[in-house]
């Protein structure tokens, strides 16, 4: 496997959303590789989070890649305001619009990274015509919606199919993974070819005081 270094991507939905900036300069600070920025529109997922206003309020909080996962439906009416907003990358769902390829395109356009997450019903090979114009694959490993749930571990192989199709490009395509990720399920996920790990509860708990702990807890299994 030629994985990349492992990476943490800290998801700023476990965050207290009464400081989030704070929090943000916190775990930027206790080691974040990225900012995990999670949109949901209660629509195309059953929860309601942020929007572009506040990717551009929290900015200024950290230089860190801005990583956000655009749960919604239809994607491309969303992607110039995040970028405008401050997102360095922008990914999406397959299902989230009919299609795939040209969203792809508007996000480069836009000179975002363009990343593409996998549900976990949504096999691997939905990334095959376009891997050429992504910059990372997300495989979730729960159902997207709700931070705190259990890591499905059936996800694994997925996991490893994915690794294999990006080595086959020889590019440098992230493989990140979301969804219950702790210091006991990142080992597997490392192990099945991740490189970059979304992590909210593990990250943010315990207090500012504990970030690069748990932060380091995560990198462990690399």
């Amino acid at each position: 496997m030629s994985q990349q270094p492992i990476r943490i991507a800290p998801s700023v939905l476990s965050a207290d959303f009464a400081r989030l900036g704070e929090e943000v300069r916190a775990i930027d600070a206790a080691g974040a590789d990225y900012i995990h920025l999670d949109v949901m529109d209660g629509h195309f997922v059953p929860n309601l989070t942020i929007g572009p206003s506040v990717v551009k309020a929290l900015r200024p909080f950290s230089d860190k890649p801005f990583d956000v996962h655009l749960m919604v439906s239809p994607a491309d009416s969303w992607l110039k305001a995040f970028a405008d907003a401050g997102a360095d990358i922008l990914t999406v769902h397959p299902e989230a619009g009919p299609h795939l390829h040209r969203t792809l395109q508007q996000i480069r356009s836009l000179g975002r990274r363009a990343g593409v997450a996998l549900n976990p019903a949504t096999p691997a090979t939905f990334i095959e015509p376009v891997l050429d114009m992504v910059d990372l694959v997300l495989v979730m490993t729960v159902n997207p919606g709700f931070g705190g749930q259990r890591f499905i571990e059936s996800q694994l192989p997925k996991i490893n199919a994915v690794r294999r199709l990006i080595d086959l490009t020889g590019r440098r395509i992230d493989l990140e993974v979301d969804g219950g990720i702790t210091p006991a399920t990142a080992p597997d996920a490392i192990a099945a070819g991740a490189d970059v790990l979304v992590a909210g509860t593990a990250s943010f708990k315990g207090g500012a005081a504990q970030y690069a702990a748990n932060i380091a807890a995560l990198r462990g299994g690399s």
